[in-house]
């Protein structure tokens, strides 16, 4: 029908749409495969729909922000979301802060994810490294110690020249560092 072709090629325009078929699963199905975001203008029950939200964050990583709490600590949604943006790591549980996968996906697509990790993760050189890579600025959030690991350090200002105000260890005044 009209409705299920306008929001199949612009989500958004389930508002527009009756209250009836802001519930209806099919419908809002094809809006957020469309536009993610779209999850906004569903029915707060279909918000906690599994099937939609994946849909969802498949399309637009941020519609994590819009489902339902309990799909924080759902790892395959989180995980969806992370790969489109990073930094929607920041709404995960702990529990998947510190979940090696997903973190690695997040700090892929963006390396100040780092940010958002577990501590054991922030103290891991390879997760490290791969964030610095991404992004120089992620060394703030790396432990202490990689902070102060010449290799580390090295690899984030050659990303990112001003991630040097977060190296540690005298590597700020160190010649071959500058």
């Amino acid at each position: 029908d009209l409705v299920s072709l306008a929001v199949s090629q612009k989500g958004s325009t389930l508002q527009f749409a009756a209250d009836k078929l802001k519930s209806d699963k099919e419908v809002v199905l094809k809006a957020v495969r469309s536009d993610g975001l779209a999850l906004n203008l569903a029915a707060e029950e279909l918000r906690g729909d599994r099937e939609v939200v994946l849909a969802a964050v498949a399309q637009d990583g941020d519609a994590l922000e819009i489902a339902a709490e309990q799909f924080r600590a759902d790892r395959d949604v989180v995980l969806s979301a992370v790969r489109l943006n990073g930094a929607i790591l920041q709404l995960a549980s702990e529990d998947l802060r510190r979940d090696r996968e997903v973190v690695e996906a997040a700090i892929k697509f963006d390396g100040l994810a780092l940010g958002f990790a577990g501590d054991e993760l922030r103290a891991d050189r390879d997760f490290v490294l791969t964030a610095v890579r991404q992004h120089g600025g992620a060394l703030e959030f790396a432990s202490p110690e990689l902070r102060a690991d010449r290799a580390v350090v090295l690899d984030a200002i050659n990303r990112t020249p001003k991630a040097l105000a977060y190296a540690h260890g005298g590597l700020q005044n160190d010649d071959d560092v500058l």
